[in-house]
């Protein structure tokens, strides 16, 4: 199948050129050489969108704004950052008070990085939800988790950088759980402190890895992600396929028509609209709404009372005196509460790796022939909402000091947070599920 741009190439019938602009000349002469046009028409422009998506699917692009938000912010403040044990404090200081908008600078990326996690949670839900893992999607949701691996190692390196209290003391209790990996436990945590404690070494290696090799791991999973979706097509709140025109080149080359390639046929596809202007409109809405709250807990609440910037992290880093409570930021809450659930150290290691591998393995642990919420059984509806209580209830437990009752609340929770999967393989082969549309609805 050809592309437009081809097709127009092969005619003749090219209108940019014949307007002789100089937009246009060069405009061609880059696509005679690589194909600009054919990428920004089946990627962007003309890409075919569902026409029934609603306010969950706005989380993909609110991820790539703040993802570019974290790197902008991330090069502007490496220009005064010192990443040396003896001056990294004292330089986070500086740019807050002397340098012009170092203050807005950090915590544009202090508030950043956890809006990256509420999105990037959000996102995650609605996958969930609609089974957006199902197939033919498997493996786009396996580059999303390796994003989600990708970012939780980003935030961890870039949260001992500051070298405040809870940043020092943080990573001495985080890095200490690789010891208790058998054989290779202690090589490994002296590889990753580089220095037999948390030291100057540590930051430097923390440093290069926050600054240069995640972010290039990122987009490049990012990339994938974004490739990886545009040839199977975006899933829907129904669950179902776009469907084709009877007689169609699309329908009657099903398995070698790609959904990418809708530009080239529209009339061949229903139920779907191009991605631009459509939803380019609605995502810049969106955007606007996200970045009032955004731009309100920036300049109002940027400590979020705690959450986002904790008080212990306003004094330099003193390895000879330990803060009252250690708990890491809200976004590892609910996997720090399942490692605490766990009195012996390896088995809650386990445990909270398990706990994101699980994630991982949905598309096969749903055997479900229904992709979404809409019509799966109740079961499965009371399931999903017993996980996110779970998930809520494990954040909280993992953000508070560990108290007898707050170490047997975890373990009921970690309980239940494995059951969600353990139930879900189980009922989902034969679950009774509702009729699904013909076509796409609202």
């Amino acid at each position: 199948m050809t592309s437009k741009y081809e097709e127009q190439t092969a005619t003749g019938d090219n209108t940019t050129t014949k307007s002789g602009g100089v937009v246009s000349s060069v405009v061609n002469w880059i696509d005679d050489r690589i194909p600009m046009t054919r990428v920004w028409n089946m990627h962007i422009a003309q890409y075919p969108a569902p026409k029934n998506f609603n306010f969950w699917y706005l989380f993909g692009s609110l991820a790539i704004l703040v993802l570019v938000n974290q790197i902008v912010t991330g090069i502007w403040l490496t220009m005064n950052f010192v990443p040396s044990a003896e001056g990294a404090f004292a330089s986070v200081e500086y740019i807050m008070r002397d340098v012009e908008y170092g203050w807005l600078l950090r915590y544009l990326h202090s508030t950043g990085a956890s809006a990256f996690f509420v999105v990037v949670y959000l996102h995650m839900f609605r996958g969930m939800i609609y089974g957006s893992y199902q197939k033919p999607r498997e493996l786009l949701w396996l580059f999303g988790m390796l994003i989600f691996l990708a970012l939780m190692a980003e935030a961890f390196m870039g949260y001992l950088l500051p070298w405040g209290q809870m940043s020092f003391w943080g990573a001495q209790v985080i890095i200490s759980l690789f010891g208790a990996i058998p054989v290779i436990g202690e090589d490994l945590t002296l590889w990753i402190r580089g220095d037999y404690v948390i030291s100057g070494a540590t930051l430097n290696r923390f440093f290069a890895l926050h600054v240069i090799a995640l972010p290039l791991v990122l987009v490049i999973l990012v990339f994938l992600h974004i490739v990886a979706l545009h040839e199977v097509g975006s899933n829907n709140p129904d669950g179902i396929e776009v469907k084709r025109k009877k007689g169609s080149v699309a329908e009657e080359d099903k398995p070698k028509f790609k959904f990418h390639e809708y530009y080239t046929s529209k009339k061949d596809v229903v139920d779907a609209i191009p991605f631009h202007p459509y939803y380019t409109v609605k995502d810049i809405l969106g955007v606007a709404g996200f970045l009032i709250l955004f731009c309100w807990v920036v300049f109002f609440m940027p400590e979020m009372n705690g959450f986002f910037l904790e008080a212990p992290n306003f004094e330099a880093a003193n390895p000879l005196k330990t803060p009252e409570h250690i708990f890491p930021v809200w976004y590892f809450t609910p996997f720090y509460a399942i490692l605490r659930a766990i009195p012996d150290k390896l088995f809650g290691v386990v445990a909270m790796g398990a706990s994101i591998v699980m994630l991982a393995l949905l598309p096969w642990l749903d055997r479900g022939k229904v992709r979404s919420i809409r019509y799966r059984s109740v079961w499965h509806k009371l399931n999903i909402a017993q996980f996110v209580v779970t998930f809520l209830i494990l954040g909280w437990a993992g953000a508070t000091p560990q108290t007898v009752q707050s170490t047997i609340l975890s373990q009921i929770c970690t309980v239940t947070y494995f059951m969600f999967f353990v139930l879900l393989y189980v009922y989902s082969k034969n679950e009774v599920t509702k009729p699904l549309p013909t076509r796409l609805t609202k």
